[in-house]
């Protein structure tokens, strides 16, 4: 690297890396995701798009900018997507939803199932899948039944690795210890792999894994009575993040709770539909 493009570039490394190019990487990704990214995250995207860099047998990230500009770019837009998201999940995160679910919103739903009609709950960032099947438990709890009954949970992300993970039902022992006991019944050893659970033919019937941008088109037809947005808005600009709030609300039945991160708040016009209900828990008004 010679000293002018050292001078250039905004982290040290092997590869040049400008704030044109990484003005390019984020308005991508904002276009793509609505993910925001400020300059003071230079040295976090370098560090995981090198790796892409060298990958591809790519020189410079100029080259790699006209890469994921082109319709050829497609799939690596995709992969930088994935490069650059965190997935930081863990089973029962933040555990007052699912007390809330279980105690406060499943009973009337059981009841409801039941007596034969709909219920569907929705994680809209799955990431492995621990989320939705924490909310599979929870559903369990309270409705032994459910996945004879017509209930559903759609677990979506815009991770086709989170998503392949997720379906694939696999976690080690220490993924599964927030379990309780009862849940853990629901893990089955893996033959060939000590230490390795995997979620049982109740919990795959309960949850259905499918790809999803949450900026992108939602093709669900049906509403939902439960959404766990969790920890995915925080990586939005204020605008992004009131467009997905009042995205929410169309698709939820009047009386549908929406859980959200510990850090978020519901912003914008989906403040006037959505009544808080406990911490960082909404419910959709009967006139919404």
């Amino acid at each position: 690297m010679t000293t002018a493009s050292a001078r250039q570039s905004l982290v040290e490394g092997e590869f040049v890396f400008t704030a044109e190019d990484f003005r390019h990487i984020a308005q991508t990704l904002h276009s793509h995701a609505g993910i925001a990214l400020s300059e003071g995250k230079a040295a976090l995207v370098y560090s995981r798009l090198a790796k892409r860099l060298r990958l591809l047998g790519l020189r410079s990230f100029r080259d790699y900018c006209a890469l994921i500009e082109g319709v050829e770019g497609v799939d690596e837009r995709q992969a930088m997507t994935a490069a650059l998201t965190t997935n930081v999940t863990r089973f029962y995160r933040e555990p007052h939803h699912f007390d809330h679910l279980r105690d406060h919103v499943m009973p009337e739903l059981a009841a409801r199932a039941r007596a034969g009609g709909r219920v569907r709950l929705w994680s809209a960032a799955c990431s492995n899948g621990q989320e939705p099947y924490s909310m599979a438990l929870t559903v369990l709890d309270v409705l032994p039944e459910a996945a004879d009954l017509d209930v559903r949970i759609l677990a979506t992300d815009i991770d086709p690795n989170m998503v392949a993970e997720g379906a694939a039902g696999v976690y080690s022992d220490e993924l599964l210890s927030p379990v309780p006991l009862s849940g853990r019944k629901r893990f089955e050893p893996v033959p060939g792999r000590p230490g390795s659970f995997s979620a049982d033919a109740t919990l795959r019937r309960l949850v259905s894994f499918r790809e999803l941008n949450l900026i992108g088109d939602w093709p669900m037809r049906g509403k939902f009575d439960v959404i766990f947005c969790r920890n995915v808005v925080i990586y939005f600009d204020d605008a992004t993040q009131e467009r997905i709030w009042s995205r929410f609300t169309p698709v939820m039945n009047p009386g549908g709770v929406l859980y959200i991160g510990h850090s978020e708040r519901v912003s914008g016009p989906a403040t006037n539909q959505l009544q808080t209900w406990g911490l960082t828990t909404y419910k959709l008004g009967a006139s919404a």
